[in-house]
């Protein structure tokens, strides 16, 4: 009772910093993560790392903005280390971000810390949820904005052996409410055993909240993703294809995670 009470007063206060830190963002550069979040965090006193990379071998050939990192044949990622805080809280620091651009050029992106709030032992409940906030502080070429952050609520359900996870993610670079930037991600996901799943993951991002709706710059892409859950490290694989002209056409990911 105690630890439902002090989950709802986490969220509550999460909502607060949701309401303050919701002035804007818009969409820029790559991403160094792609992965939709589930609500399972790390035990209490349990260090994680996770190995994020993921490769464009065909993807757009013009940057988001002048000097930015141009996605065709570029390698992009980065460590994060996760704290288990407590049964519903993991704290995350991604560091560093890096890039490696078509023609061998290395560079380092910045840097992220995060503060996952979530409903306790996600992985065993037939509806599960919580709520990420992250910081990023970004390289020129990596991000139009120096600063920016997201929110993520996670909303999720089991059937059985089928689980389905929505992250309706606002993007935000404190540029006002109006340029909130709305990229949802939904998972579907078969679990064949224990350790073995496979999954179709849609990662989307419909621009702007002021100009929701309207296609300028939209992006789309669906991913076809194997998961091993189990040791010594746990592995998720994926291959994306992108649906419209403006996403990358073609996505390589993969994830390895494991307790230190």
């Amino acid at each position: 009772m105690q630890r439902s009470r002090a989950f709802r007063l986490s969220v509550r206060l999460a909502a607060v910093v949701a309401c303050w830190a919701a002035t804007a963002r818009l969409a820029a550069a790559q991403t160094d993560e792609i992965q939709v979040y589930t609500a399972e965090i790390a035990e209490p006193g349990v260090l994680n790392l996770t190995l994020h990379n993921n490769y464009t071998p065909d993807g757009l050939r013009t940057p988001a903005f002048p000097g930015a990192v141009v996605s065709n044949r570029s390698l992009n990622g980065v460590p994060e280390f996760a704290y288990g805080v407590s049964k519903w809280f993991e704290a995350g620091l991604y560091l560093p971000l890096y890039s490696a651009e078509d023609g061998g050029r290395f560079e380092l992106n910045g840097f992220k810390l995060r503060a996952l709030l979530v409903e306790p032992d996600a992985a065993k409940r037939s509806f599960f949820y919580g709520v990420n906030f992250e910081f990023s502080f970004n390289a020129r070429h990596w991000d139009s904005s120096g600063y920016t952050s997201e929110i993520r609520p996670i909303i999720g359900w089991r059937f059985g052996k089928v689980d389905l996870v929505f992250n309706p993610i606002l993007d935000n670079s404190y540029k006002g409410v109006s340029r909130l930037d709305f990229a949802p991600e939904t998972r579907l996901a078969y679990n064949i055993s224990d350790t073995w799943a496979v999954a179709a993951e849609a990662y989307d991002d419909f621009g702007a909240l002021r100009h929701l709706g309207q296609g300028r710059s939209e992006t789309h892409q669906l991913f076809g993703v194997v998961d091993f859950n189990g040791k010594p490290v746990n592995v998720e694989f994926g291959a994306g294809f992108g649906l419209n002209r403006q996403s990358d056409h073609f996505t390589l990911k993969l994830i390895l995670s494991k307790d230190l």
